[in-house]
């Protein structure tokens, strides 16, 4: 088990290597958000903005218009909350090529409470024109989105964590911006999922098939744009659909894949986030378990899913 926050700081030490235009910033969070490495190697291309998230955008803005490839990181309660005007209006109406990048997403932040626990922020990220939104499950996407996100024109929201979590891919694997990835094939139920609960879906699926259910799992690590032409086969091979992620039903990944399906094929599907409710301050496995986002949970929807088809 890895944190994904871990894996960026050492993709971003790398894309510095790589590409002297890759510059970071940070809103005071250095450490939290592990860009420790980079600022040392590269004191001259490493800001420290202080508490000022939305100084910080508008900052990254400009240097991206001087061929520069900035990752602006914080929390993801205030990178996409606090400084949600200047994303918008700063990064997304003029398409500019920032990457904002932040962790402490979701119940996952654990013991830093209701306050920090953004579960709103894919919702926030994703209704932007122009903003690529992507979501990594462990450490490798972690890593190889970061470098994927580098190599994309446009602004992009990486959302990241900080918990240790499952290993769902091996190191080195390869991460496409809009692709989703098959991770378990079956023909019964397609459990769509992002973030920790793509490992969580995993496990899912393993208990199901103890049932005779065999379920597909799919990392859609990219909520915007969204992999339709994979959304719709598997919907129309399996019939019954499951969302699962650290986020609010409302807006996130759920939202995205229901607003497809309604469009394209409408079939039956179950939401697994958290009911429009903030969390509270504890332990993350546990929060993901008391707020229905967990294995468990996971397993009773698929099986919900699978009756309700006609």
């Amino acid at each position: 088990m890895r944190a994904t926050r871990d894996a960026f700081g050492v993709a971003l030490l790398e894309l510095g290597r790589e590409n002297p235009n890759v510059v970071a910033l940070t809103a005071d969070l250095g450490g939290s958000v592990k860009t420790g490495a980079f600022a040392k190697e590269f004191p001259d291309r490493f800001f420290q903005m202080g508490v000022a998230e939305a100084n910080m955008v508008d900052v990254a803005a400009g240097m991206s218009t001087a061929g520069k490839i900035p990752f602006a990181t914080t929390f993801a309660m205030f990178g996409t909350g606090r400084a949600w005007e200047s994303v918008r209006n700063t990064i997304g109406y003029p398409a500019l090529n920032v990457k904002i990048a932040c962790t402490h997403s979701g119940l996952g932040v654990g013991e830093d409470g209701a306050s920090h626990q953004s579960l709103e922020d894919i919702a926030l990220m994703r209704v932007i024109p122009n903003v690529t939104v992507c979501v990594a499950a462990d450490y490798a996407s972690a890593y190889g989105l970061t470098k994927a996100v580098a190599a994309h024109k446009g602004p992009v929201y990486l959302r990241l964590g900080r918990p240790k979590v499952v290993d769902v891919y091996k190191d080195g694997e390869k991460f496409e911006i809009g692709k989703a990835k098959i991770i378990r094939e079956g023909n019964d139920v397609a459990i769509i999922a992002c973030g920790p609960q793509v490992g969580f879906a995993v496990e899912a699926a393993d208990e199901l098939k103890k049932a005779g259910i065999n379920a597909t799992v799919a990392d859609f690590h990219t909520i915007k744009p969204l992999d339709e032409e994979t959304l719709v086969a598997l919907a129309k091979k399996c019939g019954a659909v499951i969302t699962a992620e650290d986020h609010n039903v409302l807006g996130g990944l759920g939202g995205a894949v229901a607003e497809t399906l309604a469009r394209t094929h409408p079939t039956p599907i179950r939401f697994i986030g958290t009911q429009d409710t903030f969390g509270e301050s504890g332990d993350p496995d546990a929060l993901w378990r008391k707020y229905g986002v967990h294995v468990a949970d996971i397993v009773k929807a698929a099986k919900e899913a699978i009756a309700a088809k006609a």
